[in-house]
């Protein structure tokens, strides 16, 4: 059974930072894509970062791009999310998603994956 938890979410605020991780279970980290997805209420869902599995190439939303930055460690099965100078408008639920076929811009364009994590709440405020 494959699973994701995602975890590091909270409450920052303006200007700071937060690390999110997601551990996947139930599969060889390896051979899969990895990206970091956002939604709020009533809002669409948006492509925030993705790794590739095999070269490591990265995509980023322009919305995020210069402050946030993913990276993964396979050995410990796990996707993290580095998110500086945050803003009020980064506020959302934050999800992980796996896929062993997508590539980055099919993950994060156009939002294929096979597994999602059930999500973590960021909240920036002061």
């Amino acid at each position: 059974q494959v699973q994701l938890v995602e975890s590091g979410g909270g409450l920052v605020q303006p200007g700071g930072s937060l690390r999110l991780a997601c551990i996947v279970s139930g599969v060889t980290l390896d051979h899969y894509t990895v990206g970091w997805f956002r939604q709020a209420p009533g809002k669409e869902r948006e492509g925030v970062s993705c790794i590739d599995n095999s070269d490591g190439s990265r995509y980023y939303a322009d919305s995020v791009k210069g402050r946030f930055t993913i990276s993964r460690d396979n050995a410990k099965r796990t996707v993290y999310l580095q998110m500086n100078s945050l803003k009020p408008e980064d506020t959302d639920v934050y999800f992980c998603a796996a896929d062993p076929l997508a590539n980055v811009r099919t993950m994060c364009v156009l939002h294929r994956a096979n597994y999602w994590g059930k999500g973590t709440l960021v909240t920036v405020s002061s």
